[in-house]
């Protein structure tokens, strides 16, 4: 059966040279028709022998460009660029004091943070706090938790104020920051922060701030075959919602919840 069919395919193909080989001896005379015809009649034989062609010319348009969208312009790419590290890398120039930072923050954020960061409702509080990390309820601010002041730069210019975000300028926030500096007590009330001086300020909790490490101190938990039963051993609850003030204080709500 194979050979009947190699047999098939070699008649056709010598059938298809020759009526190409008489299609260019017909045309010959009359010049350069038969050049073109010899032409077409070579490159249909190749096709009909060559049967890895159609492969090659889908990697010669695979390796063609798409032409989608455009080159970011500089200025998109300084919009999104924004992040500032805790070495000071990437703070725009600019200074605030924290005479004009307190007259920004009543406008802008005491509404929500209280007019002393103390927090207003159930926003978040941004002054005092220090000492408290270790207690039962402890206050997350500025001053008591927060590992570096470029975490506070960056996150006033980027998100806040809440609502209407990167609206202050560089001044604006380096004044914001200032001042909050000042509720926690870490720069005086004459202070100016500026790019120069940041990399300078140095908040309390820093030093309890370290680099992930998860991938030695947690390797001896990667195994092959995880522990799949009574792994933990007997649990006991250490913390209720109430004491991590999750919970609303006050009476229960009323009615059927479901």
């Amino acid at each position: 059966m194979w050979k009947s069919a190699e047999t098939l395919l070699a008649a056709t193909l010598l059938a298809g040279g020759l009526a190409v080989a008489g299609v260019a001896l017909a045309e010959q005379p009359g010049g350069k028709p038969a050049a073109k015809a010899e032409k077409v009649g070579t490159d249909k034989a190749r096709q009909a022998v060559n049967v890895a062609a159609p492969a090659a010319a889908t990697a010669s348009a695979a390796a063609k460009t798409i032409a989608l969208g455009r080159p970011a312009l500089p200025e998109e790419i300084a919009a999104w660029n924004i992040d500032v590290r805790a070495d000071g890398e990437g703070l725009p120039p600019g200074k605030g004091s924290v005479k004009q930072g307190e007259e920004l923050f009543l406008q802008n954020c005491a509404q929500c943070h209280g007019e002393f960061g103390e927090g207003a409702g159930r926003w978040p509080v941004l002054a005092g706090g220090r000492g408290t990390l270790k207690s039962e309820r402890p206050e997350k601010t500025i001053g008591s938790f927060w590992p570096y002041a470029s975490t506070v730069y960056d996150y006033v210019h980027r998100a806040m104020p809440f609502g209407s975000n990167l609206s202050l300028s560089p001044d604006q926030t380096y004044a914001i920051v200032a001042y909050l500096l000042n509720l926690n007590d870490l720069v005086a009330e004459d202070y100016v922060l500026s790019k120069d001086n940041f990399p300078k300020v140095d908040l309390p909790n820093e030093a309890n701030f370290y680099d992930d490490d998860r991938e030695t101190s947690e390797k001896a938990f990667w195994k092959k075959n995880p522990c799949m039963k009574d792994c933990s051993g007997e649990v006991h609850v250490t913390a209720r919602a109430q004491i991590l003030n999750v919970t609303p204080d006050g009476d229960p709500p009323k009615g059927n919840l479901e």
